[in-house]
């Protein structure tokens, strides 16, 4: 009895047993064709998002919905529409995509975009696998001038919201190619209650390296050198607040995860990656942040002046993620592996972890015989936080279940547990609805009675 009592005091969702006896949607997962905005469009879905795909307009994820939040920006003045690629144009339809590195226009060696097969040419959609587990296959046409074929796996499982992403490009010409892919998702950052449009609380983060081949450790590729706007905060995160303003910024991150925060509705999302240290990255960078808005420009009398470009209008921030450059012979190819991990977010920000998001860090501190643990999280699958203690030798003690959480909710931490013996040490972990141990949210030495 005492053991229920002191968890009456923790601020949780409703429990295990409360939530079995509601009625849950369906659990499997779907692939199906939809009508999208005008398109004619393939939906991968579970219970908890849903992913739109245009396999005619270059294989983009135009969408990705989670709980009713929709996270990528789409352009209003080309839904529903498509146009065959045309070379000297850009259709920025939106959504999420593949692109090349290098770009520009100085050589064979570089890509320079616009509207080509790689972009806007039409992908065949495969549906491999529902049920259970949903896979599908996007894959692209031969594209003469760069020598490349790009193709993409996504899968989702019918009981997280997790995505996982596997990107190919494979060398469909006669000599040795050497580029890097891109994964490039445009995440919408307009609010029309806003008196400027666009959003004032969206927030992107991303670890800066320490050892870091930039000045200031990122690099200017474009915009404004002093821009107050982007920062690396003394805990090492790399910020970037969302302003319209053209910017273009680089990062040789080598932590593996970037996240986008919308303060407002306070949802995130966060994409994960593998830093590969001993291969080259295109100009260093495994991390490439874009804000969208106007241009500053000089004219031939160095009179400056703002942009006017039609694109500049729409209100969207780039995330992109680098593969490091593969030199492919012919018949060769390599791939990008990445994850998205949709959640909810508070009004700080501290880090991510393998198990969710750090708003609020875990703390902890003597309560009588009793430890009073607080912070919040956003969690990544559903399931139950678990308390594990350890004495004052590192030996395990023992582990306290302390709520029920969802990836939809924020958890909110804030009451006592009850260590199976004295304890030094605790950290917290989420286990999923299946009972997978899915990491640590955080581990903290047990500070004295009163402390904070």
């Amino acid at each position: 009895m005492a053991f229920i009592l002191l968890f009456a005091s923790v601020s949780i969702p409703p429990t295990l047993a409360q939530i079995q006896n509601q009625k849950k949607p369906e659990a499997n997962c779907r692939v199906e064709a939809v009508e999208y905005k005008g398109w004619r469009a393939q939906q991968l879905s579970n219970r908890w998002v849903q992913l739109i795909f245009l396999p005619q307009n270059g294989g983009r994820l135009i969408q990705v919905t989670f709980e009713g939040h929709a996270y990528l920006f789409v352009n209003p003045q080309l839904a529903g529409k498509y146009f065959p690629p045309t070379n000297g144009k850009w259709f920025n339809y939106g959504g999420d995509k593949l692109w090349l590195l290098p770009e520009g226009n100085d050589d064979e060696q570089h890509w320079v975009g616009n509207s080509d097969l790689l972009d806007d040419g039409p992908f065949r959609f495969q549906k491999i696998s529902e049920g259970e587990r949903c896979e599908v296959q996007l894959t692209g046409p031969d594209d003469p001038q760069t020598g490349i074929q790009l193709s993409r796996t996504i899968e989702l499982d019918s009981d997280s919201p997790q995505i996982r992403f596997s990107a190919s490009m494979k060398n469909v010409s006669g000599h040795t190619v050497n580029w890097s892919m891109q994964s490039v998702s445009q995440y919408n950052t307009a609010d029309a209650n806003s008196p400027t449009g666009f959003n004032q609380n969206f927030w992107t983060f991303t670890p800066a390296n320490p050892a870091s081949s930039y000045l200031n450790r990122y690099h200017v590729r474009f915009g404004p050198a002093q821009n107050s706007a982007v920062k690396v905060r003394e805990d090492g995160l790399f910020t970037v607040h969302y302003v319209h303003m053209a910017a273009e910024l680089w990062l040789d991150s080598s932590d593996g995860w970037l996240a986008v925060a919308d303060g407002n509705s306070q949802y995130a999302m966060v994409e994960r990656f593998e830093y590969e240290e001993r291969r080259p990255y295109p100009g260093k960078a495994s991390v490439i942040l874009w804000t969208n808005g106007p241009e500053m420009k000089l004219s031939n009398d160095g009179i400056p002046s703002m942009s006017i470009d039609a694109d500049a209008g729409p209100y969207y921030l780039e995330a992109e993620l680098n593969s490091p450059m593969c030199k492919l012979h012919p018949g060769e190819s390599c791939s990008l592996t990445t994850e998205w991990f949709p959640t909810r977010t508070g009004k700080q920000f501290h880090g991510v972890t393998e198990a969710g998001v750090l708003n609020t860090p875990l703390q902890a501190r003597q309560d009588g015989a009793n430890i009073k643990l607080s912070g919040s999280f956003g969690i990544f699958f559903a399931g139950q936080l678990v308390a594990r203690f350890y004495d004052e030798h590192g030996s395990f003690i023992g582990s306290v279940p302390v709520s029920d959480v969802s990836p939809t909710e924020l958890v909110m931490l804030d009451g006592v547990v009850a260590p199976p013996a004295k304890a030094a040490r605790v950290s917290l972990h989420l286990q999923d609805e299946k009972g997978l141990d899915r990491g640590s949210l955080g581990e903290v030495q047990i500070g004295p009675e009163g402390s904070r």
